[in-house]
Protein backbone atom coordinates (compact mmCIF):
# COMPACT_ATOMS: atom_id res chain seq x y z
CA UNK A 1 0.00 0.00 0.00
CA UNK A 2 1.55 3.62 -1.05
CA UNK A 3 2.13 6.52 1.42
CA UNK A 4 -0.83 8.00 -0.94
CA UNK A 5 -3.77 5.28 -0.26
CA UNK A 6 -2.79 4.47 3.56
CA UNK A 7 -6.05 5.67 5.52
CA UNK A 8 -4.32 9.04 7.31
CA UNK A 9 -4.12 8.88 11.06
CA UNK A 10 -4.09 11.45 13.62
CA UNK A 11 -0.61 11.69 13.43
CA UNK A 12 -1.31 13.40 9.64
CA UNK A 13 -4.13 15.57 11.17
CA UNK A 14 -1.93 17.12 13.93
CA UNK A 15 0.70 17.83 11.02
CA UNK A 16 -1.26 19.03 8.77
CA UNK A 17 -2.86 21.72 11.71
CA UNK A 18 0.29 22.31 13.26
CA UNK A 19 -0.43 21.12 16.29
CA UNK A 20 -0.04 17.57 18.53
CA UNK A 21 -1.69 14.61 18.44
CA UNK A 22 -3.01 15.35 21.78
CA UNK A 23 -4.66 18.91 20.45
CA UNK A 24 -6.55 16.51 18.18
CA UNK A 25 -7.36 13.92 20.13
CA UNK A 26 -8.72 16.68 22.57
CA UNK A 27 -10.61 18.27 19.24
CA UNK A 28 -12.17 15.21 17.61
CA UNK A 29 -13.24 14.06 21.13
CA UNK A 30 -14.83 17.30 21.88
CA UNK A 31 -13.40 17.91 25.28
CA UNK A 32 -10.78 20.93 23.82
CA UNK A 33 -13.52 23.73 25.78
CA UNK A 34 -11.00 25.29 28.02
CA UNK A 35 -8.10 23.82 26.74
CA UNK A 36 -7.64 24.46 23.42
CA UNK A 37 -9.23 27.81 21.40
CA UNK A 38 -11.73 27.73 19.31
CA UNK A 39 -9.09 29.09 16.39
CA UNK A 40 -6.91 25.92 16.90
CA UNK A 41 -9.87 23.48 17.00
CA UNK A 42 -11.40 24.93 14.14
CA UNK A 43 -7.62 24.23 12.63
CA UNK A 44 -7.94 21.10 13.52
CA UNK A 45 -11.52 20.08 12.45
CA UNK A 46 -10.82 21.48 8.91
CA UNK A 47 -7.14 19.05 8.55
CA UNK A 48 -9.44 16.64 9.28
CA UNK A 49 -12.14 16.92 7.11
CA UNK A 50 -9.76 17.41 4.43
CA UNK A 51 -7.75 14.93 4.72
CA UNK A 52 -10.89 12.61 5.12
CA UNK A 53 -9.44 11.83 8.56
CA UNK A 54 -12.10 9.07 10.78
CA UNK A 55 -10.95 8.02 13.70
CA UNK A 56 -10.28 4.55 14.78
CA UNK A 57 -13.23 3.90 17.14
CA UNK A 58 -12.89 0.07 18.12
CA UNK A 59 -8.96 1.52 19.17
CA UNK A 60 -10.27 4.23 20.94
CA UNK A 61 -13.09 2.40 22.46
CA UNK A 62 -10.30 -0.30 23.85
CA UNK A 63 -8.41 2.66 25.09
CA UNK A 64 -11.19 4.43 26.64
CA UNK A 65 -12.51 1.36 27.97
CA UNK A 66 -16.05 2.47 25.99
CA UNK A 67 -18.41 0.87 23.55
CA UNK A 68 -20.34 4.02 22.72
CA UNK A 69 -23.47 1.21 22.73
CA UNK A 70 -26.54 1.10 24.96
CA UNK A 71 -28.85 -1.80 25.56
CA UNK A 72 -32.46 -0.78 25.70
CA UNK A 73 -34.61 -4.01 27.15
CA UNK A 74 -38.39 -4.00 26.37
CA UNK A 75 -41.01 -6.49 27.72
CA UNK A 76 -41.78 -7.45 23.75
CA UNK A 77 -41.21 -6.12 20.24
CA UNK A 78 -44.58 -6.68 19.29
CA UNK A 79 -45.75 -3.39 20.93
CA UNK A 80 -45.98 -0.38 19.24
CA UNK A 81 -45.06 1.75 22.53
CA UNK A 82 -41.60 0.26 22.85
CA UNK A 83 -40.70 0.89 19.09
CA UNK A 84 -41.29 4.64 19.22
CA UNK A 85 -39.47 4.54 22.66
CA UNK A 86 -36.80 2.66 20.49
CA UNK A 87 -37.00 4.95 17.92
CA UNK A 88 -36.26 8.13 19.99
CA UNK A 89 -33.40 6.84 22.15
CA UNK A 90 -31.97 5.77 18.93
CA UNK A 91 -32.44 9.77 17.47
CA UNK A 92 -30.56 10.83 20.79
CA UNK A 93 -27.88 8.37 20.44
CA UNK A 94 -26.59 8.93 16.65
CA UNK A 95 -26.81 12.54 17.74
CA UNK A 96 -23.57 11.43 20.08
CA UNK A 97 -21.81 8.27 18.50
CA UNK A 98 -23.62 6.35 20.24
CA UNK A 99 -25.31 2.91 19.11
CA UNK A 100 -28.52 1.30 20.26
CA UNK A 101 -29.14 -2.12 20.88
CA UNK A 102 -32.75 -3.63 20.96
CA UNK A 103 -32.89 -6.51 23.39
CA UNK A 104 -36.80 -8.04 24.23
CA UNK A 105 -36.81 -9.94 27.72
CA UNK A 106 -37.57 -13.05 26.99
CA UNK A 107 -39.40 -13.51 30.52
CA UNK A 108 -41.26 -10.13 29.49
CA UNK A 109 -41.34 -8.46 32.65
CA UNK A 110 -38.35 -9.78 33.91
CA UNK A 111 -35.65 -11.37 34.99
CA UNK A 112 -34.17 -10.72 31.99
CA UNK A 113 -31.34 -12.61 30.89
CA UNK A 114 -27.65 -11.03 29.98
CA UNK A 115 -27.60 -10.99 26.44
CA UNK A 116 -23.91 -11.19 25.61
CA UNK A 117 -21.26 -13.41 27.70
CA UNK A 118 -20.90 -9.98 29.62
CA UNK A 119 -22.99 -6.98 29.38
CA UNK A 120 -21.16 -4.92 31.53
CA UNK A 121 -17.77 -5.59 29.26
CA UNK A 122 -20.03 -4.67 25.88
CA UNK A 123 -22.00 -2.04 27.29
CA UNK A 124 -21.63 1.00 28.44
CA UNK A 125 -25.13 1.24 29.87
CA UNK A 126 -28.67 0.44 29.79
CA UNK A 127 -32.04 1.68 29.83
CA UNK A 128 -35.28 -0.41 30.63
CA UNK A 129 -38.39 -0.33 29.50
CA UNK A 130 -41.68 -0.93 31.84
CA UNK A 131 -39.80 -3.37 33.82
CA UNK A 132 -38.88 -3.73 37.30
CA UNK A 133 -35.12 -2.85 38.62
CA UNK A 134 -34.29 -6.03 40.35
CA UNK A 135 -35.63 -8.03 37.02
CA UNK A 136 -32.48 -6.06 35.40
CA UNK A 137 -29.74 -7.67 37.67
CA UNK A 138 -28.30 -10.14 35.23
CA UNK A 139 -27.24 -7.28 33.09
CA UNK A 140 -26.17 -4.39 35.00
CA UNK A 141 -25.15 -5.95 37.83
CA UNK A 142 -26.63 -6.41 41.80
CA UNK A 143 -24.63 -3.91 43.30
CA UNK A 144 -25.68 -0.95 40.62
CA UNK A 145 -22.44 0.20 40.30
CA UNK A 146 -21.19 -2.43 37.29
CA UNK A 147 -23.54 -0.78 34.41
CA UNK A 148 -25.53 2.33 34.63
CA UNK A 149 -28.73 1.48 34.56
CA UNK A 150 -32.01 4.44 33.05
CA UNK A 151 -35.42 2.91 34.04
CA UNK A 152 -38.39 4.00 31.84
CA UNK A 153 -42.07 3.91 33.35
CA UNK A 154 -40.83 1.90 36.10
CA UNK A 155 -41.60 2.17 39.94
CA UNK A 156 -39.61 5.31 41.26
CA UNK A 157 -39.03 4.52 44.73
CA UNK A 158 -37.40 0.74 43.56
CA UNK A 159 -33.36 1.42 44.60
CA UNK A 160 -30.77 0.54 42.03
CA UNK A 161 -31.49 3.35 39.11
CA UNK A 162 -29.17 5.89 38.22
CA UNK A 163 -32.50 7.55 36.53
CA UNK A 164 -35.65 7.34 35.75
CA UNK A 165 -37.78 8.57 33.28
CA UNK A 166 -41.46 8.40 33.88
CA UNK A 167 -44.68 9.75 32.36
CA UNK A 168 -47.91 10.64 33.98
CA UNK A 169 -49.65 7.34 34.01
CA UNK A 170 -52.12 8.14 36.96
CA UNK A 171 -52.71 11.50 35.20
CA UNK A 172 -53.83 9.87 32.32
CA UNK A 173 -56.31 7.36 33.75
CA UNK A 174 -57.77 9.69 36.29
CA UNK A 175 -58.39 11.57 33.07
CA UNK A 176 -59.43 9.30 31.08
CA UNK A 177 -62.11 7.68 33.85
CA UNK A 178 -63.55 11.39 35.00
CA UNK A 179 -64.17 12.01 31.58
CA UNK A 180 -66.36 8.83 31.65
CA UNK A 181 -67.60 10.25 35.04
CA UNK A 182 -68.76 13.29 33.80
CA UNK A 183 -70.54 11.73 30.94
CA UNK A 184 -72.72 10.53 33.07
CA UNK A 185 -71.38 6.89 33.79
CA UNK A 186 -71.75 5.65 37.11
CA UNK A 187 -71.03 1.52 36.54
CA UNK A 188 -67.69 0.84 35.31
CA UNK A 189 -65.93 -1.82 34.18
CA UNK A 190 -62.16 -1.73 34.43
CA UNK A 191 -60.30 -4.19 31.90
CA UNK A 192 -56.94 -4.94 33.09
CA UNK A 193 -53.67 -5.90 31.82
CA UNK A 194 -53.01 -9.11 33.19
CA UNK A 195 -49.04 -8.30 33.87
CA UNK A 196 -48.40 -7.55 37.31
CA UNK A 197 -46.13 -4.61 37.11
CA UNK A 198 -45.64 -0.70 38.43
CA UNK A 199 -46.81 0.93 35.64
CA UNK A 200 -50.42 -1.32 35.93
CA UNK A 201 -50.81 -0.92 39.61
CA UNK A 202 -50.83 3.08 39.33
CA UNK A 203 -53.40 2.46 36.73
CA UNK A 204 -55.72 0.32 38.96
CA UNK A 205 -55.15 3.06 41.72
CA UNK A 206 -55.87 5.89 39.49
CA UNK A 207 -59.14 4.27 38.20
CA UNK A 208 -59.86 3.57 41.55
CA UNK A 209 -59.12 7.08 43.05
CA UNK A 210 -61.35 8.65 40.48
CA UNK A 211 -64.59 6.98 41.49
CA UNK A 212 -64.24 7.13 44.96
CA UNK A 213 -64.66 10.98 44.25
CA UNK A 214 -68.23 10.59 42.77
CA UNK A 215 -71.19 9.42 44.93
CA UNK A 216 -73.17 6.65 43.68
CA UNK A 217 -70.29 5.50 41.21
CA UNK A 218 -68.72 2.24 40.88
CA UNK A 219 -66.05 0.19 39.47
CA UNK A 220 -65.01 -3.76 39.15
CA UNK A 221 -61.79 -5.21 37.47
CA UNK A 222 -61.48 -8.12 35.52
CA UNK A 223 -57.90 -9.35 34.21
CA UNK A 224 -56.43 -10.09 30.93
CA UNK A 225 -53.23 -10.43 28.83
CA UNK A 226 -52.17 -7.92 26.80
CA UNK A 227 -54.14 -9.51 23.16
CA UNK A 228 -57.37 -8.34 21.24
CA UNK A 229 -58.77 -11.68 21.73
CA UNK A 230 -57.67 -12.00 25.23
CA UNK A 231 -59.68 -9.09 25.82
CA UNK A 232 -63.11 -9.62 24.06
CA UNK A 233 -63.22 -13.43 26.02
CA UNK A 234 -62.75 -11.06 29.34
CA UNK A 235 -64.78 -8.14 28.39
CA UNK A 236 -67.89 -10.45 27.10
CA UNK A 237 -68.01 -12.92 30.26
CA UNK A 238 -68.13 -9.72 32.25
CA UNK A 239 -70.34 -8.20 29.97
CA UNK A 240 -72.75 -10.75 30.14
CA UNK A 241 -72.53 -11.51 33.84
CA UNK A 242 -75.91 -11.56 35.78
CA UNK A 243 -76.75 -7.97 37.45
CA UNK A 244 -76.43 -4.41 36.15
CA UNK A 245 -74.50 -4.48 33.01
CA UNK A 246 -71.50 -1.61 33.17
CA UNK A 247 -72.10 1.23 30.50
CA UNK A 248 -68.50 2.06 30.14
CA UNK A 249 -65.49 -0.21 30.04
CA UNK A 250 -61.71 1.63 30.85
CA UNK A 251 -58.91 -0.40 29.42
CA UNK A 252 -55.70 -0.69 30.69
CA UNK A 253 -54.66 -0.57 26.68
CA UNK A 254 -55.79 0.61 22.92
CA UNK A 255 -55.00 -3.59 22.34
CA UNK A 256 -57.55 -4.70 25.35
CA UNK A 257 -59.83 -1.78 24.24
CA UNK A 258 -60.09 -3.06 20.77
CA UNK A 259 -60.61 -6.72 22.13
CA UNK A 260 -63.92 -4.87 24.23
CA UNK A 261 -65.03 -3.28 21.41
CA UNK A 262 -65.50 -6.84 19.74
CA UNK A 263 -67.11 -7.89 23.06
CA UNK A 264 -69.75 -5.30 22.67
CA UNK A 265 -70.92 -5.83 19.36
CA UNK A 266 -70.65 -9.69 19.60
CA UNK A 267 -73.32 -8.87 22.25
CA UNK A 268 -75.58 -7.05 19.90
CA UNK A 269 -75.07 -3.77 21.48
CA UNK A 270 -72.78 -0.89 20.22
CA UNK A 271 -70.35 1.32 21.09
CA UNK A 272 -70.76 4.21 22.22
CA UNK A 273 -74.98 4.33 22.21
CA UNK A 274 -75.00 1.36 24.70
CA UNK A 275 -71.59 1.18 26.33
CA UNK A 276 -68.51 3.51 26.22
CA UNK A 277 -65.05 1.88 25.57
CA UNK A 278 -61.51 3.91 26.70
CA UNK A 279 -58.56 2.93 25.83
CA UNK A 280 -54.57 3.57 26.89
CA UNK A 281 -51.19 4.67 24.64
CA UNK A 282 -52.94 5.72 21.59
CA UNK A 283 -51.38 3.10 19.13
CA UNK A 284 -52.57 3.19 15.47
CA UNK A 285 -54.92 0.59 16.60
CA UNK A 286 -56.61 3.32 18.38
CA UNK A 287 -57.69 4.78 15.14
CA UNK A 288 -58.06 1.62 12.76
CA UNK A 289 -61.07 0.57 15.15
CA UNK A 290 -64.70 2.03 14.35
CA UNK A 291 -65.48 4.25 16.29
CA UNK A 292 -62.27 5.09 17.04
CA UNK A 293 -61.26 5.51 20.03
CA UNK A 294 -60.71 7.60 23.00
CA UNK A 295 -57.43 6.88 24.82
CA UNK A 296 -54.42 8.32 26.31
CA UNK A 297 -51.59 9.40 24.40
CA UNK A 298 -48.16 8.66 25.35
CA UNK A 299 -45.04 10.36 24.35
CA UNK A 300 -43.61 7.35 23.37
CA UNK A 301 -40.68 8.50 21.50
CA UNK A 302 -39.73 11.44 24.08
CA UNK A 303 -39.60 8.99 26.64
CA UNK A 304 -36.83 7.05 24.48
CA UNK A 305 -35.27 10.80 24.11
CA UNK A 306 -35.37 11.34 27.61
CA UNK A 307 -33.81 8.28 28.59
CA UNK A 308 -30.87 7.80 26.42
CA UNK A 309 -30.54 11.95 27.37
CA UNK A 310 -30.36 10.73 30.80
CA UNK A 311 -27.72 7.89 30.26
CA UNK A 312 -25.51 10.24 28.66
CA UNK A 313 -25.72 12.24 31.65
CA UNK A 314 -24.97 9.87 34.04
CA UNK A 315 -22.03 8.92 32.04
CA UNK A 316 -20.73 12.11 32.08
CA UNK A 317 -21.09 12.65 35.89
CA UNK A 318 -24.09 15.21 34.85
CA UNK A 319 -27.59 15.33 36.88
CA UNK A 320 -30.11 13.90 34.13
CA UNK A 321 -33.37 15.54 33.73
CA UNK A 322 -36.32 15.26 36.15
CA UNK A 323 -40.07 15.55 35.81
CA UNK A 324 -42.95 13.36 34.75
CA UNK A 325 -43.67 13.90 31.10
CA UNK A 326 -47.36 14.90 30.37
CA UNK A 327 -49.77 12.58 28.90
CA UNK A 328 -52.77 13.78 26.82
CA UNK A 329 -56.95 13.05 26.74
CA UNK A 330 -57.94 12.30 23.28
CA UNK A 331 -61.36 12.03 22.93
CA UNK A 332 -62.87 10.38 19.90
CA UNK A 333 -66.03 8.45 18.79
CA UNK A 334 -66.33 5.52 21.28
CA UNK A 335 -66.97 7.62 24.34
CA UNK A 336 -70.87 9.10 24.81
CA UNK A 337 -73.51 9.22 28.05
CA UNK A 338 -75.03 6.54 29.17
CA UNK A 339 -78.15 5.51 27.39
CA UNK A 340 -81.24 7.00 29.18
CA UNK A 341 -82.59 3.17 30.15
CA UNK A 342 -79.19 2.45 31.90
CA UNK A 343 -80.04 4.94 34.56
CA UNK A 344 -75.66 5.63 34.63
CA UNK A 345 -76.17 4.21 38.48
Amino acid sequence: MTEHSARPTSRDVARAAGVSQATVSLVLGDKWRGRVSERTAGLVRDAARTLGYRPNLAARNLRLGTTRTALLVVPALTDEFFARVYTGAAEIAAEHGFGVVLYPSPEGVGPARDPFASARAALDGVIASSMATAALDAISGTDGADLPLVMLDSDPAAPGAAARVNVDIAGGMRGVTEHLLGLGHRRLLHLASAVDSWTFRVRAEAVAAAVRKVPGAAVRSVHAPLEVDAGRAAAERALAAPGARPTALVCDGDVLAAGACKAVRRLGLRVPEDISVTGFDDLALARAVEPELTTVRLPAEQVGRRGMAALLSVLEGRRPETGELPVTLIVRDSTAPPPPAAGGG
